[in-house]
């Protein structure tokens, strides 16, 4: 079974190009109100488990990319390949905390939308905020969910573990990517990622940005076509 993690304020409408053209996959459409990374990569284990997948491919995206990371680390054996996309592995910064502090206030007094409305944005490519078949989806998305989720997320992600001594560890295929214009994830960040796992491959979308298999489907089926393809351990 192939599964994909959604990150921050997404759920399994970010995967529609994705579960449309991988028979048998699953997309995991929401964490809770779940608090931390292991919480949430719990409830992607469980959801394996009710659909009968001791093992699996697993596709994080963004902060998914994060909570897969935890699922190798929970359950390293049950992961066949893994694929980290528009993700980081570094800790937080010191300038994280009051960035996401002031996009929560944003939300507390001008409300969930207005928060959305700020924060989506920079996470496309500028030629593709102009397209409603993406920007469109994408901002109904996220504006369907809630400030008390977004603040759960914020929380886990300050929270997040060091994953240091993980990446050397991973021993399955992986494919790493992320788009050309991410710039909140960006090419150097993942060049890093993949100089830190062995099996691992490096893919650069061009013309996308952080919500790169929305943006850029076609490049993106195409890489985990690939990723597929290749043995798992």
């Amino acid at each position: 079974m192939l599964m994909f993690l959604p990150g921050l304020i997404c759920d399994a409408r970010i995967y529609a190009p994705q579960t449309a053209a991988f028979a048998g996959s699953m997309a995991i459409n929401s964490y809770g109100l779940a608090d931390s990374l292991a919480d949430m990569a719990r409830i992607a284990l469980a959801q394996a488990d009710a659909a009968g997948a001791n093992q699996f491919d697993l596709f994080g995206h963004s902060m998914g990319g994060r909570v897969a990371l935890e699922v190798c680390r929970l359950a390293p054996g049950r992961v066949r390949r893994l694929a980290l996309v528009s993700t980081g592995v570094h800790p937080v910064g010191p300038n994280e905390p009051a960035s996401r502090a002031a996009l929560q206030a944003i939300g507390r007094e001008q409300g969930f939308a207005a928060l959305v409305d700020h924060w989506l944005p920079p996470m496309v490519a500028a030629q593709n905020r102009t397209d409603p078949a993406i920007y469109l989806p994408l901002a109904a998305m996220c504006r369907d969910h809630s400030q008390a989720m977004f603040d759960a997320q914020i929380k886990a992600l300050l929270g997040r573990p060091d994953v240091t001594a993980l990446l050397p560890q991973i021993a399955c295929p992986t494919l790493v990517m992320t788009g050309e214009l991410d710039t909140w994830a960006n090419p150097a960040q993942h060049q890093a990622i993949a100089a830190a796992i062995g099996p691992s491959e490096l893919v650069i979308v061009p013309g996308a940005g952080h919500m790169v298999q929305f943006e850029a489907p076609q490049a993106v089926n195409s890489a985990i076509t690939r990723w597929l393809a290749r043995p798992a351990t």
